[in-house]
């Protein structure tokens, strides 16, 4: 699954430099996760490196973009070889 960032988010720009996917990035009021590159950090980390930086816990899974590991590992091999 992808994850998603709330409204909730206070922009202190702790998680978008944590992405290895680059899928972090300021829209127009908050930042917002890119679903496309989106791996929840699988193939790189153990854990979803910006849930771990986020000091008000607004990124969440997204209910909408429901993907299998399997998936997340499509994505991951598409975006880095």
């Amino acid at each position: 699954m992808a994850l998603l960032i709330e409204s909730a988010c206070i922009n202190c720009d702790m998680c978008a430099p944590e992405c290895p996917n680059g899928a972090i990035a300021m829209a127009e009021e908050i930042y917002e996760i890119d679903s496309d590159k989106c791996t929840e950090c699988l193939g790189h980390y153990d854990k979803p490196t910006c849930i771990s930086v986020c000091p008000i816990d607004c990124i969440i899974s997204d209910p909408k973009q429901v993907e299998s590991e399997e998936q997340l590992l499509a994505k991951f091999f598409r975006l880095h070889g």
